[in-house]
């Protein structure tokens, strides 16, 4: 395996030092080269030709949103955005709409205790960024072509569309949700990973470009027709019949043998057993095989699974398990996943 040319862009000497030795302890990463700012990125690139780039999001002279709006348009490459908090949500929304591929913890000198989860989180999404495709944005939401009304108030066998992404999971979502209706039939279910604080905050943006209602899942909150529900970082979701026949939301910790909390397995699974064939499943960009599990569980039930074709994925790790596993239905490009939804209601 030829080793991962990755230029670090950051104005804190002390990050750098410390994203520079995590990604050396790692034998297929090679960090080249070092920038204090993205105008100075921007140069370091042209001439060192990386395979990664990461890059913080405030950096005197031009900031990270700056950084990656001008490095797509001169020539795309996988950038991975470096974040101390959940405060900077809007500026890393804008930075992965402007083509950056994801986004990661920030290592912080008060942050010692998680820097070795920090290390191993940010060596795998550096070598999977190598493999992805270069995000090109997409059209805002407002100007796609809306599912036709007709066929979201159809009369569905189905009774819950679950959704699992990762990796290019916001940029997706943001292209696809919006195209469904108020109407919409029934209740839609999404597990996303990301990082915990953020979830609140993206379900909250989501909303604002979304006819659906779209929020963060709570401890017993009402699974609806016409809501998104997405789960909450660090909590697995799983739904629950009351005794009045009402579903519900459960959010807990375990299992906790699972890489991803929450786990798309998990939540396919609880849906599988809770709404049986009447499930769809939805596997859609990130890397990995979280879903896999999940999707055997929908179709042993007699339920549907979509999968996200190759040609749209930034990493096509996810739905390409599924695929090879004999458990897709159809692949779907993302352009064409929301008729395909409405149509198998």
């Amino acid at each position: 395996m030829p080793l991962i040319r990755t230029v670090i862009v950051e104005d804190s000497a002390f990050v750098r030092k410390v994203v520079r030795e995590m990604l050396s302890s790692n034998p297929h990463i090679e960090v080249v080269g070092s920038a204090r700012n993205g105008s100075e990125g921007l140069e370091m690139i042209a001439k060192l030709k990386p395979n990664v780039v990461t890059c913080d999001l405030n950096m005197p002279e031009l900031d990270g949103v700056g950084f990656v709006r001008r490095q797509m348009a001169i020539s795309p490459v996988p950038i991975l955005i470096l974040t101390a908090s959940p405060q900077d949500g809007e500026h890393v929304l804008a930075a992965l709409q402007a083509g950056a591929i994801d986004f990661i913890r920030k290592p912080t000198a008060l942050a010692n205790d998680d820097l070795l989860e920090i290390r191993q989180e940010l060596c795998s999404k550096v070598k999977a960024a190598a493999g992805a495709r270069s995000f090109l944005a997409l059209p805002e939401a407002a100007a796609q072509k809306g599912v036709p009304l007709a066929a979201q108030r159809a009369p569905s066998k189905i009774g819950i569309v679950v959704l699992g992404i990762s990796t290019g999971g916001p940029q997706a979502l943001r292209y696809l949700v919006p195209q469904f209706s108020a109407e919409f039939p029934v209740p839609l279910v999404i597990v996303l990973h990301m990082p915990v604080g953020y979830t609140a905050f993206f379900a909250e943006k989501l909303a604002e470009i979304s006819k659906l209602s779209v929020r963060e899942a709570h401890q017993g909150c009402p699974v609806r027709a016409g809501e998104a529900l997405i789960a909450p970082a660090g909590r697995h979701l799983t739904l629950r019949r009351t005794a009045r026949g009402d579903i519900i939301v459960e959010l807990s910790l375990q299992p906790s043998d699972k890489p991803h909390r929450p786990s798309v397995d998990v939540l396919f699974q609880s849906a599988a057993e809770v709404y049986g064939g009447s499930t769809m499943g939805v596997v859609m960009t990130g890397m990995g095989d979280d879903g896999k599990q999940g999707a055997a569980w929908i179709k042993a039930q007699g339920g549907i699974i979509l999968t996200e074709s190759e040609e749209s994925c930034i990493i096509y790790g996810m739905p390409r398990s599924v695929v090879e596993s004999g458990l897709s239905d159809a692949s779907v490009p993302l352009a064409s996943m929301a008729d395909e939804i409405c149509k198998r209601l």
